[in-house]
């Protein structure tokens, strides 16, 4: 684990305004369910998805740059290497400077590449973690989850 990622991971939860990029427009599927965790717990999340126009009774943004005002922070939640890099580049070119990356997708020199970027612009990147597993009183089946990862040595905290 890198130095500070326990105070990345915090500062990222206490977020008020993020974006959640790539949030389904299936009312069941998994980035709608985390979409409302984050509003019961006070925060102000802003659904990005260019095909929709509204998710959860809130606007939907195309792309991160068209949200106004602009967002603190955005969870990408998105399902091909393409995808996912080119929410990385619209939060880039946005100036969010907090990114979690739910699951990676890395498609090799184009992502690692597109993720320097955003670093040398001053953005903290979490990749890879589900952040039902860092939100205190977090359900039974992601208390499991971080609990299997501390006992087989991959929880990053």
């Amino acid at each position: 684990m890198r130095e500070g990622f326990e105070d990345d991971i915090a500062k990222f939860l206490e977020t008020k305004r993020l974006a959640v990029v790539g949030v389904s427009r299936d009312p069941r599927h998994f980035s709608r369910v985390l979409f409302r965790e984050f509003v019961s717990r006070g925060s102000d999340p802003v659904p990005v998805n260019p095909h929709a126009a509204e998710i959860e009774g809130r606007r939907c943004y195309a792309c991160v740059a068209d949200i106004d005002p602009p967002v603190e922070a955005a969870l990408v939640m998105t399902g091909t290497p393409a995808s996912t890099d080119h929410a990385l580049r619209q939060c880039d070119q946005a100036g969010v400077r907090r990114v979690w990356l739910y699951k990676v997708v890395n498609d090799g020199d184009s992502h690692a590449q597109t993720l320097e970027s955003c670093r040398l612009h001053g953005a903290t990147v979490i990749e890879g973690y589900c952040p039902f597993m860092f939100l205190p009183g977090a359900g039974f089946i992601h208390r499991v989850h971080r609990l299997l990862m501390k006992l087989t040595g991959t929880y990053p905290l």
